[in-house]
């Protein structure tokens, strides 16, 4: 069943008596019908998050007037908030390298309506996977990259990023380390998939890596990217079990599945508003 129009709100605070009160008298006194409610208070850094969804046509007021009289409350308390509209559709711009995957796997999930988005483009810094975006009627931008100097593909690539104004960026095995500039441009937004369960080998080659450790778990992260290398604010992990008797390319293939899963996850939880960000720690309302 369709759930319908919604608006979310979501916000972090300074912790005190009388936020969930205040707000859901607010959304009450303006006729709206809460239909999901989460809080969470960190009583070890003081603060306190809030989401919650509301039926859009149970309201009295229009969005933009929703959003005007709930500035004096979130000033009142010191918040950082955002009303969302889930009629609003997000644009996602998927960033590949050869892998295929993660990709794929998004790609099945928007074909069938299971991730209703707009993806207005697909880049990469090879050509391997033009084929299969370009069959789901994507837009895809080769953007090579040399070794000696990536300077050029990472100004090309801001330019296409700035052409396409995501609301999200989603580096689906990428495989490329992005420059600080681009990470500043776009914060808060950039989500990407690490196959390995962070902050344990970090980098290239982490299955090589777990192989060499003798461990008996490995795992994914999806996480948000900033200038720090995989050490962005984590939204979702999983792992899974190994033994002895697997080798590296086994660790590869189990690996993949769980990069998927966790990389959809991970996304849905960002773009369903579930993740509030406070430092570099996440509150996932899931």
């Amino acid at each position: 069943m369709h759930r319908g129009r919604r608006y979310v709100l979501t916000l972090s605070c300074p912790d005190r008596v009388g936020i969930v009160a205040r707000v859901a008298a607010f959304i009450a006194d303006r006729g709206g019908w809460i239909v999901e409610a989460s809080h969470h208070s960190d009583a070890e850094n003081g603060r306190f998050f809030l989401r919650q969804e509301v039926r859009a046509d149970s309201l009295t007021v229009s969005y933009d007037e929703l959003v005007a009289a709930f500035g004096p409350i979130a000033e009142e308390f010191g918040m950082e908030w955002r009303i969302t509209d889930t009629a609003v559709r997000k644009r996602v711009v998927l960033m590949v390298s050869k892998q295929e995957h993660c990709l794929y796997d998004l790609l099945s999930r928007w074909q069938s309506g299971e991730l209703d988005v707009e993806i207005p483009c697909v880049v990469s810094n090879h050509e391997t996977l033009r084929g299969v975006v370009e069959w789901h009627g994507i837009p895809f931008h080769h953007v090579p990259a040399d070794p000696a100097d990536k300077q050029p593909h990472f100004d090309e690539v801001s330019r296409v990023l700035a052409d396409a104004k995501p609301d999200c960026i989603v580096l689906a095995r990428y495989m490329q380390i992005l420059p600080p500039e681009v990470c500043s441009a776009h914060p808060g937004k950039i989500v990407n998939i690490h196959h390995s369960f962070l902050p344990s080998f970090v980098g290239a080659r982490p299955y090589h890596q777990a192989y060499a450790r003798g461990v008996k778990l490995i795992g994914a992260t999806c996480h948000y990217v900033t200038p720090e290398l995989d050490a962005g604010p984590i939204i979702e992990q999983d792992v899974i079990r190994i033994d002895h008797s697997d080798q590296v390319d086994d660790y590869v293939r189990y690996g993949k599945d769980i990069e998927k899963t966790v990389l959809a996850r991970g996304l849905r939880f960002h773009l369903d508003d579930r993740v509030l960000v406070h430092g570099n720690k996440t509150v996932v309302f899931s």
